[in-house]
């Protein structure tokens, strides 16, 4: 007898921080760092649909240049420490940040993308 799967259910946020299918939740959504599967190990989910593009990169830069910059800025006119202070707080932190963040990032983009149906922009149908 064949199982019922509730694909419904799945969310997108939770799937895309987790790396998991957008359509099942439990197959594995990357097959490397950054790379997205050809198919769902779980569900057989063919993953072609799965163009971030350079969205999560550019919201990681944004957000990660405004935290490292804001904190900078503190820690300068608070503290003022010498200048290799600030190379060594703020080059780790600087490269830590977007590394953990990216691929959270990337995958909850390509979830959304499924559960929003999402594909290239056009003008309208005829195109």
């Amino acid at each position: 007898m064949a199982q019922s799967h509730n694909y419904a259910s799945v969310s997108p946020l939770s799937a895309g921080i987790r790396g998991r299918c957008p359509r099942c939740g439990t197959g594995k959504l990357f097959r490397g760092f950054l790379t997205p599967a050809e198919r769902c190990n779980a569900c057989d989910l063919d993953y072609s649909f799965a163009d971030a593009g350079d969205g999560p990169a550019v919201f990681i830069i944004l957000i990660v240049g405004f935290i490292v910059v804001g904190l900078a800025l503190w820690v300068e006119i608070t503290f003022q420490p010498a200048y290799w202070i600030h190379a060594a707080l703020w080059l780790p932190l600087g490269i830590a940040l977007p590394l953990a963040m990216l691929r959270p990032a990337k995958g909850i983009l390509l979830c959304q993308q499924y559960a929003r149906d999402a594909g290239e922009g056009r003008l309208s149908d005829d195109v």
